[in-house]
């Protein structure tokens, strides 16, 4: 019963994190920890993977689309794939404690970020290329590294980032799904080789997240606006934060 009643919660927040361009695990690992599941060896991995999962099913429908930028993010993906493994190897010297509450500080920052940004217009100018790609080379293997360590694909640091850089909100969240599926997987199989992993678990919602993503994914391509992404990203992110460090202090 437990499983069936997690399996049908992370179907739900697939629909909604595909729509943002993330793969959700900031907040599948909360629910996973919620329903007594490891914080490091089940929650962390599982959330890993589904949103690897999340992001592929969602980066598919966005690549039919054009929506992604898959040229400029290669800066990108490559560093933050080496970065999330080392963020992963890292989590074996970090107390848990310690980890849910950097995950907490990270949601507040990305969040207060895109809530201060929601009612800005979209930029009109990239910046220059070279400019571009120094950020995304140092910020991507930052940021991989911290979703390794937190378990998290990266892409509530990836948005934003490619937003100051002056992608149009729809590409810089529809390039982010692309971004995430490597630090995602690269993250997840630093975890797996520590052995950290619950197969039917990972199985039942494997499945939930393919079936949320496809919808979600859709529903963003045809109906929502930049400004709605931005402050369902902010409300979600921030709502979670709180909760994570609510338990973590009372």
């Amino acid at each position: 019963m437990m499983l069936a009643i997690t399996t049908g919660v992370i179907l739900v927040l697939a629909f909604i994190f595909s729509m943002l361009g993330l793969g959700g695990a900031m907040l599948y690992i909360p629910v996973f920890n919620w329903f007594g599941y490891d914080f490091k060896t089940v929650a962390i991995p599982t959330g890993l993977l589904l949103n690897g999962i999340t992001v592929v099913s969602a980066a598919i429908v966005y690549y039919r689309s054009k929506m992604i930028d898959i040229k400029g993010s290669i800066p990108l993906v490559i560093s933050s794939f080496i970065g999330a493994p080392v963020g992963a190897y890292l989590t074996e010297f970090i107390p848990t404690r310690t980890l849910i509450l950097l995950f907490a500080l990270c949601m507040i920052f990305a969040g207060g970020r895109m809530l201060l940004s929601s009612t800005q217009p979209d930029k009109d100018r990239m910046m220059a290329l070279k400019t571009r790609i120094v950020l995304m080379a140092v910020g991507g293997f930052l940021i991989g590294m911290i979703a390794g360590l937190l378990g998290v694909g990266g892409g509530f640091l990836f948005v934003p980032l490619m937003l100051a850089m002056g992608y149009p909100t729809k590409r810089a969240a529809a390039t982010s799904a692309f971004v995430v599926i490597f630090s995602s997987f690269s993250g997840f199989a630093g975890h797996i080789a520590e052995g950290h992993f619950n197969w039917p678990l990972m199985i039942a919602t494997s499945v939930a997240v393919i079936i949320g993503a496809q919808i979600g994914a859709h529903v963003m391509k045809e109906k929502m606006k930049a400004k709605w992404i931005k402050q369902m990203f902010a409300v979600v992110l921030l709502g979670v934060a709180i909760k994570l460090l609510v338990k973590l202090y009372l």
